[in-house]
């Protein structure tokens, strides 16, 4: 991949990736003020919006940090299977995006009960709960995937490891000429 190209998808990835943080931590806000809340009218809004910025927001972005980290992943030198780091992070993006369009059933049994009528305390109670514990976890494990792209931990794979013993070998038989030439070009 070109420096422009990468620039941009590393772009990209970032301003997905830090959008679905953001999103999530919105969602977590939402879902405690529905829980907390004594005032009827804004738990229901609060549920209302929750679907919305469920659909709207959290999905497209979850879908966008995992194919533009694909992008990254496939288009560079970390590549995607060479490093643990980088498995991890494609590990949190899948299950992080699977758990999410499976937790988007329960905000809309709650967002639309919410919608229907009023949502007193006891209502869905389970579901309200449900809706907090697992924002809060997608925000936990959200982090540690910024964690592991800031930190990189050391690491290679087998993969990893016997690409770079081959590039290495590569490098020791390759002509003095060849090297020279190949630098004059690249």
């Amino acid at each position: 991949m070109n420096p422009r190209l990468r620039k941009l998808a590393l772009t990209a990835h970032v301003t997905s990736s830090v959008g679905w943080l953001g999103a999530v931590a919105v969602f977590l806000a939402l879902a405690v003020v529905g829980l907390t809340s004594r005032d009827a009218q804004t738990v229901r809004g609060a549920y209302v919006a929750m679907e919305l910025t469920g659909w709207l927001v959290l999905v497209p972005l979850s879908l966008a940090s995992l194919l533009t980290g694909l992008l990254q992943a496939l288009g560079t030198a970390w590549g995607l299977f060479r490093h643990y780091w980088v498995l991890f992070k494609l590990l949190i993006n899948v299950v992080a995006t699977v758990l999410l369009l499976v937790h988007m059933q329960v905000v809309g049994q709650v967002a639309d009960a919410a919608a229907e009528a009023s949502v007193s305390a006891s209502d869905h109670f389970g579901m309200r709960v449900q809706l907090l514990a697992d924002a809060g976890a997608a925000l936990l494990v959200l982090l540690i995937a910024v964690v592991l792209s800031v930190y990189k931990p050391k690491g290679l794979t087998r993969y990893g490891w016997r690409r770079q013993q081959e590039s290495r070998t590569r490098q020791r038989t390759a002509e003095p000429g060849d090297q020279a030439a190949g630098l004059a070009v690249g």
